[in-house]
């Protein structure tokens, strides 16, 4: 199937390692050129290095971090200015401190709002005048299954990134008629170095809390992300979208 993505500009945050890179990878061998972002320039280095052996469209690697919103948003004008404008956000975060509610305060809930959700709003703010000229583009927001099912130990994450299912739910209003879809993913359990143990004992205990008996894969992750962003689903718009193998009890 020709997801129409060939030619397209894409900007993955976050993308030297696990899912950001799952999806990276996959929106380059559909033939987009590819503009990731990282705070480590080594790794960063090192996933460009695997972008390009994909030899799908260009590619570009910024240091930056995503919750210095200035850094983003050079992230965003260096990209439009090297690839000639923005299609495709993948918004994309890094953890927050896990823990119960008992455990936080004022103050740590603000510092998780500023990891997990800021980042989002500071580069979907940033790149679109570029999605809007252009008349066609995709948001795609990556959080949590923390967002459909309270998880006593990560109540941070939950409160925190279910301000990017507010935010996207009014983005799809805003953008309207003008070509640009608004989705958001809500990844659980994924064999990312964020899960992984030193033996690897970690994503065996993930493993079997999951229904399916198994975690999820970063490459198949990035391949829904790409159907997302796919000039076939272009109906599609204001969706949460849960992957983490049946792991959330949730009835709706």
């Amino acid at each position: 199937m020709d997801l129409g993505l060939d030619g397209r500009v894409a900007m993955v945050a976050c993308a030297s390692s696990g899912l950001g890179l799952g999806v990276a990878k996959a929106l380059a061998a559909e033939g987009a050129d590819v503009s990731i972002c990282a705070r480590d320039a080594e790794r960063l280095a090192q996933a460009c290095g695997k972008l390009e052996a994909i030899g799908g469209g260009r590619v570009r690697g910024q240091v930056a971090d995503v919750a210095d919103t200035a850094a983003v948003r050079r992230w965003v004008a260096d990209t439009a200015a090297e690839f000639g404008g923005v299609d495709i956000v993948v918004g994309h975060t890094g953890g927050v401190v896990q823990g119960p509610v008992e455990d936080f305060g004022p103050d740590d809930y603000r510092q998780a709002v500023d990891t997990a959700l800021i980042p989002h709003v500071a580069l979907v703010t940033a790149a679109t005048p570029h999605l809007k000229r252009g008349g066609w583009g995709r948001v795609l927001l990556i959080t949590s299954e923390s967002v459909r099912q309270p998880m006593p130990h990560n109540v941070l994450s939950g409160v925190a990134r279910m301000g990017v299912l507010g935010y996207a739910r009014n983005l799809v209003h805003s953008f309207g008629d003008s070509g640009v879809t608004v989705n958001v993913l809500a990844p659980g359990y994924h064999d990312t170095p964020a899960l992984r143990g030193p033996s690897g004992e970690d994503t065996a205990a993930a493993a079997a809390e999951v229904p399916v008996r198994k975690v999820g894969d970063p490459d198949d992750f990035g391949a829904l992300v790409a159907f997302l962003a796919a000039k076939q689903a272009g109906f599609v718009t204001g969706a949460l979208l849960l992957v983490d193998g049946g792991n959330t009890r949730a009835a709706v």
